[in-house]
């Protein structure tokens, strides 16, 4: 039999099989009016659907391991249909409906907006930039910012999560899961790193340097080549960092920020662009305590934790693939207190007002263990 025989044969039974497959969804709307009717049934069926995975991989022979994930896409595709023609509710549905039920007409250029650390800091110029008329109040810690929003004391708040050669900030993504924010922009900001000093000390005077853990990791190879002769130690903001030398009696302690801080508290840069990539962008998002969609939001942010089982993150990944959905973030952290059980960071570029993606949500939400909407918002 030639190529072109054996494909003419494909495209017969690929034929066959869309006829198949969509009488096969024809029946799933049978089903799921008929749940309907008995009220209260769940779509997904466990048991039933492992009934017939052991029947379709005792019948698929050497080719069971296929069919088995052919059949998990199947099952998958038939139960966000079931979802759909129920239109069953679920808390993510509930929490994006409510925030497209009060549309905001533009992002705003003023507010009372809070920031962890001080004056000078790379929060502060975040800050700067989303809002221009901003009225700025400085928090100690990340979790006190998420208060001060929650709390409604501040409309904002300005957060680092991410940078480009150090990774994620690990606190905030916790933060997120434990307090009922929602993220409404992010914005990248450009991040040169120098060593500042007071006025007169040179490098070779230098015995301790302070910054935070962040920055200190941005810059460790500058940092590591210091070691042994120099102490480093890790504070909760750069600008901290840097106000703590301008206002200390030691010459020999230096702080990595800005150099813009530098200015404002008084010192000099006794090294510059220390950073370990000159490609070096730290992402900073802005919160809300209530839900809110601005125009032109095509980024979603998800935190979810998968069933500890073959497939379960491919089933996610897949619903995604279905929509066409691209994937701009997938990072996983231990769960604590879970043997290689693992939390997974999503970013995905989508909106909710696209058809299909309320509905994929709900559908993540049945099928994971937890899933946290962080919020759909557009990057500067």
């Amino acid at each position: 039999m030639s190529l072109d025989d054996i494909r003419k044969q494909i495209d017969e039974t690929d034929d066959e099989l869309l006829r198949l497959f969509l009488q096969r969804m024809n029946l799933v709307a049978e089903v799921a009016e008929e749940k309907r009717n008995a009220g209260g049934v769940p779509v997904l069926d466990r048991t039933r659907e492992r009934a017939i995975l052991q029947r379709i991989r005792t019948a698929a022979g050497d080719k069971e391991r296929y069919a088995s994930s052919l059949y998990d896409t199947i099952f998958s595709i038939s139960r966000s249909y079931q979802g759909k023609l129920l239109c069953r509710p679920s808390k993510i549905a509930e929490v994006v409906n409510e925030a497209l039920d009060n549309p905001a007409d533009f992002f705003p250029q003023t507010g009372t907006i809070a920031c962890q650390g001080v004056e000078g800091g790379y929060s502060q110029m975040a800050a700067d930039r989303m809002f221009p008329r901003g009225n700025l109040v400085y928090f100690d810690s990340f979790e006190a910012v998420f208060a001060a929003v929650e709390s409604g004391l501040c409309n904002f708040g300005i957060l680092p999560i991410e940078n480009s050669s150090n990774g994620s900030v690990r606190a905030v993504y916790e933060l997120l899961q434990q307090h009922p924010a929602c993220i409404v922009r992010s914005e990248r900001l450009f991040v040169r790193h120098v060593l500042l000093a007071k006025p007169g000390t040179s490098l070779d005077d230098i015995v301790e340097i302070r910054s935070h853990e962040q920055a200190l990791g941005q810059c460790s190879a500058f940092v590591d080549g210091l070691r042994g002769r120099v102490k480093v130690t890790p504070r909760p903001n750069t600008a901290e960092a840097v106000r703590e030398v301008a206002t200390g009696d030691d010459a020999g302690i230096a702080a990595i920020g800005s150099r813009r801080s530098g200015e404002l508290y008084g010192l000099v840069p006794i090294a510059t662009d220390i950073q370990n990539s000159e490609n070096n962008y730290t992402r900073f998002i802005c919160i809300t305590a209530k839900p809110t969609i601005y125009p032109g939001a095509n980024r979603i942010s998800l935190i979810l934790s998968c069933k500890h089982e073959p497939g379960s993150l491919y089933r996610v990944l897949g619903k995604f693939a279905a929509l066409g959905i691209n994937l701009l973030k997938l990072e996983s952290y231990p769960i604590v207190g879970h043997d290689f059980e693992f939390m997974f960071y999503f970013d995905i570029e989508a909106s909710v007002k696209e058809d299909g993606i309320v509905q994929m949500l709900s559908d993540l939400e049945e099928d994971t263990e937890s899933l946290t909407f962080l919020g759909c918002y557009s990057e500067m």
